[in-house]
């Protein structure tokens, strides 16, 4: 009988490889970590209904109530949820699955449950989950009005017809990163940038790789850092942050925007990727 293992639920796509960011952040974690893991990979129309399933916690509620049911989410039925004597006084294991949504809260359980080979060095929580934040809500913000409608053609067809992208008065796009599942990738209506606006688009989104790049350039000279990675060092859940983004702009954009970016700052972001690769694998 083979050993259970933990299942990362993502989505697949019309790509040799997938491309969800959110998702990779916690493929990129459990490579690092060594932990054994398989894919379950989950259609967007099937994702509420999936998790329903599995009893797994909505990401989020709606204005009016109703759960969100997001990916990424993950399976571990190796968890230990309590222990007990059996008749001959040996104490005995009782495994209860854990089941978790949104990538933050799965990181977390991962560092706390397999602390081998950690991503969230001590001391270091507080100031990451900040990091993260910033590449999540801000950092990223000028790749969505790009990466949506591209994204949204690594669907299969079929699931392609489910999604609209709802765009705001300000040119805003209803999406999170990929992560709401039933709130939209774009369908054949949505609004794509003309040319002149798709340059601009990409300038914005340099100015905030180049505003990156000196943060994290202030780590050159500590120590033996070179400045690459976030804490100077050691990859960590905040260096795959940013790596995940960049394997979403090299997967649905590898011509228009990942032969942009692997130049941008002397090479910096094809370095970092390049560190990462050794945990790229799909399991």
């Amino acid at each position: 009988m083979s050993q259970p293992m933990i299942i990362l639920y993502d989505v697949p796509s019309t790509s040799p490889q997938p491309w969800a960011p959110n998702i990779w952040r916690i493929r990129l974690l459990l490579n690092y970590k060594r932990l054994p893991y398989r894919t379950c990979w989950v259609e967007f129309p099937d994702v509420e209904n999936t998790l329903r399933a599995i009893n797994a916690p909505p990401t989020s509620v709606r204005p009016d109530g109703r759960p969100v049911y997001t990916l990424p989410a993950i399976f571990d039925p190796t968890a230990i949820a309590s222990s007990y004597l059996d008749p001959s006084g040996s104490v005995v294991s009782q495994p209860r699955p854990v089941v978790l949504t949104h990538a933050n809260t799965i990181a977390e359980y991962l560092e706390r449950t397999y602390p081998a080979r950690p991503v969230i060095p001590e001391g270091t929580r507080a100031l990451q989950t900040l990091f993260v934040h910033h590449i999540t809500e801000v950092f990223v913000q000028p790749l969505l009005p790009i990466l949506i409608p591209l994204s949204h053609r690594q669907l299969p067809v079929h699931v392609q017809n489910h999604f609209q992208v709802r765009v705001g008065p300000e040119g805003d796009h209803d999406i999170s990163m990929g992560e709401h599942a039933g709130d939209g990738f774009g369908d054949a209506s949505t609004p794509r940038l003309a040319p002149s606006n798709r340059a601009h688009q990409w300038t914005a989104v340099q100015s905030q790789f180049a505003f990156l790049a000196q943060i994290l350039d202030k780590n050159i000279g500590d120590g033996e850092s070179d400045g690459l990675v976030v804490t100077g060092h050691e990859l960590t859940y905040a260096d795959f942050a940013i790596c995940s983004i960049l394997i979403w702009i090299e997967k649905v954009a590898p011509h228009d925007g990942w032969a942009r970016v692997r130049e941008w700052d002397g090479g910096r972001w094809a370095r970092l990727r390049e560190r990462c690769k050794a945990y790229m694998d799909v399991f």
